[in-house]
């Protein structure tokens, strides 16, 4: 019975650090590299008929190359919130529209805004490692009131916490990994 507890504990812990690691994976996707992606504009917030909605939904995104998006609006009358909402966006973008499509291309980043977007890079990586932490702390909480509650001893207390540790460190690995992979991407030029 008592293992059951655990294994509650740390599967649900799991479960909450694995989303976190495909959190970070998704805010890294959105950091502008050298190539066009759809993922540098899907989640961007267009005012729609008074509603803010994902331009996912408004539209469908292509790669025609490397370096340009074509963006097809589902709604012809979208066309010019969407190209708002492009300009009012931090991807310093100016988008061609030609009345059906609109087009943005992608110009060469220079050294400088490399390095920067590295440094965003390591930011929201190490905000994904303190979200790991966090839900570290708060399961370790979890197995420690299971052990006051008599429900686990000590040494099931210590294995467990064990067990936590080398999933916290399996995680922030990942994390790690998916960092140094979109570093490499923006370093390439």
């Amino acid at each position: 019975m008592e293992d059951s507890y655990i294994d509650t504990v740390i599967e649900d812990c799991k479960d909450k650090m694995a989303k976190a690691v495909e959190h970070i994976r998704g805010e890294l996707a959105g950091l502008r590299t050298g190539r066009a992606a759809p993922a540098l504009v899907e989640k961007l917030r267009v005012d729609y008929y008074g509603a803010e909605v994902p331009l996912q939904q408004l539209a469908g995104i292509q790669v025609p190359e490397a370096k340009m998006l074509m963006i097809t609006p589902y709604d012809k009358g979208s066309l010019k919130a969407i190209e708002k909402a492009i300009q009012n966006s931090d991807l310093g973008i100016n988008p061609n529209n030609d009345g059906t499509v609109i087009r943005l291309t992608f110009p060469p980043l220079t050294e400088e805004r490399r390095k920067a977007l590295v440094k965003v890079a390591h930011t929201k990586a190490e905000e994904g490692r303190v979200s790991v932490r966090n839900i570290r702390r708060s399961a370790r909480k979890d197995l420690e009131s299971l052990e006051k509650d008599g429900d686990i001893s000590t040494d099931e207390l210590d294995r467990a916490e064990k067990d936590l540790e080398r999933v916290t460190h399996e995680y922030v690995t990942e994390i790690d990994r998916v960092l140094q992979h979109k570093e490499e991407e923006l370093l390439v030029v």
